[in-house]
């Protein structure tokens, strides 16, 4: 009874404190309850531009932060072979050879000089020792802790999948945005150019009213200085689309060179329209959502794991083989003949604390995940929640800044034709250009902008990895 007492003992567990995870989100984004969800869209039907869509296949063939990525889902798959081969006994062979020599006035040198192994012939002095034998070993998974462990890796494995999921559509979003942002520079070094060839006309005609005397030195000065302020900028915009070709070369896993893209009028792209379903459905379209259950799953079978260290363990261990002091009596049989067969219930009695202290760390691992993947749905919710009126205020935006535009481009032809009549000064048009080429600059960024606002919130409901 004592011993039965001493074992229920060494298998009380600590008690910790357990909850479960908040997995409650809004019912609607806007009081919206349509399930219709761009996230179910593959991303070859989201995005029409066949040039983008080239360069994101070609990413997705050569990304190196991908090809890591897939490199993790192989080792988390290598982890459940170790995992799976714990549950099965651990078989092996054994060949060895050596040879004894004990003291004469010992027990077991005067046991072996009396001892004759055939009539006439004593043991032999020093004693040989010849085997070749297999052995196995096995630890019986009554607390299921092997399995649970079995169970924690191929967890772990399906979170690393979904890893690659999230990897994949950052990537496809992360390659769209860099190309609207070329499309977009290139709309702006057109303006831009096209500003410089309007300054330079208006700078030949400052240039022909002061020969008539009708204008200054100074006015000629101002409207060259307004041309060479906008062929530095050229050059900066030139500059910008360099880094961005090669911040996508980078994704695309290639070295510098030219992507290929429509140059043409970006102004005239539509963005995607874009249905956001409901909130409830990130938690099956989000690959970090998913990523994270799999991670708290994974961090509970752990704590499981951790519980059954306090818990005795029964292992068994045989040996079948032949073992002979010279090589030629290993085929004597039976003589020769090993044999073994143990079994052995061991658990912790006195001294825990190392396996309390790893239970306590496994159980507040749990909790991160509980907290991390807490954290992710709530990141996931504000995320589609800020880029939903982002692209309700570009829009407006947009509206208004085209308005202004148009209004700009009719004050430049106003301008001109006043200061031919001596009506306005050259100030008014040099202004006028300015105002008109920053709007139109602006007007260029607000589109990519609303471009780069659609790719992200079909990323956040978690389009694109499907």
């Amino acid at each position: 009874m004592s011993g039965i007492v001493l074992i229920m003992a060494g298998c009380k567990v600590p008690s910790i404190e357990q909850r479960a995870a908040n997995r409650n989100v809004p019912a609607t984004y806007n009081n919206s309850l349509d399930t219709a969800n761009t996230a179910a869209i593959n991303w070859r039907n989201f995005f029409t531009d066949p040039n983008l869509i080239n360069l994101i296949d070609t990413a997705l063939k050569n990304n190196q932060e991908l090809a890591v990525t897939l490199q993790e889902i192989n080792m988390a798959r290598n982890d459940i072979r170790a995992r799976r081969g714990e549950l099965m006994p651990t078989v092996g062979a054994r060949i060895g050879a050596g040879v004894e020599k004990v003291g004469r006035y010992t027990s077991q040198g005067a046991g072996d000089a009396s001892t004759e192994i055939e009539p006439g012939r004593e043991v032999p002095d020093p004693l040989t020792d010849f085997t070749a034998a297999v052995y196995a070993n096995w630890e019986v998974d009554i607390w299921k802790k092997l399995h649970n462990a079995k169970k924690a890796a191929i967890t772990r494995y399906l979170s690393t999948i979904e890893g690659k999921n999230f990897v994949l559509t950052n990537l496809i979003a992360e390659v769209a945005n860099s190309y609207y942002e070329l499309q977009a520079l290139d709309s702006q070094l057109a303006t831009i150019r096209q500003n410089i060839d309007l300054q330079k006309r208006a700078l030949e005609i400052i240039r022909a009213q002061k020969e008539a005397a009708k204008a200054t030195e100074l006015a000629v000065q101002k409207f060259q200085a307004e041309v060479l302020k906008s062929q530095s900028l050229e050059y900066d915009i030139l500059q910008q689309i360099k880094e961005t070709e090669n911040r996508l070369n980078l994704l695309l896993g290639q070295y510098p060179r030219e992507i290929i893209r429509n140059k043409g009028e970006f102004l005239s792209v539509t963005p995607a329209t874009v249905a956001s379903g409901i909130p409830s459905q990130l938690l099956a379209n989000r690959p970090d959502i998913k990523k994270a259950e799999l991670e708290l799953a994974a961090a509970k079978l752990d704590v499981k794991v951790a519980r059954a260290e306090f818990y005795p363990s029964f292992g068994i261990s045989a040996a079948l083989g032949f073992q002979a002091f010279k090589p030629s009596y290993l085929a004597k049989f039976p003589e020769s003949l090993l044999y073994s067969l143990a079994g052995d219930l061991a658990g912790p009695l006195v001294n825990r604390n190392g396996i309390k202290a790893e239970y306590y760390n496994a159980n507040a691992r749990q909790l991160q995940a509980m907290f991390d993947y807490e954290r992710t749905i709530l990141n996931a919710y504000l995320e589609v929640n800020t880029q939903l009126s982002n692209i309700e205020n570009l829009q407006k935006s947009y509206e208004l800044k085209s308005k202004q535009v148009d209004a700009l481009n009719k004050s430049i032809d106003i301008s001109n034709d006043l200061f031919k009549s001596a009506r306005a000064d050259y100030l008014e048009v040099l202004m006028t250009q300015r105002d008109a080429l920053e709007a139109r600059l602006e007007l260029i960024e607000t589109k990519k902008e609303q471009m780069t606002a659609v790719t992200n919130v079909y990323r956040d409901l978690g389009g694109g990895w499907k």
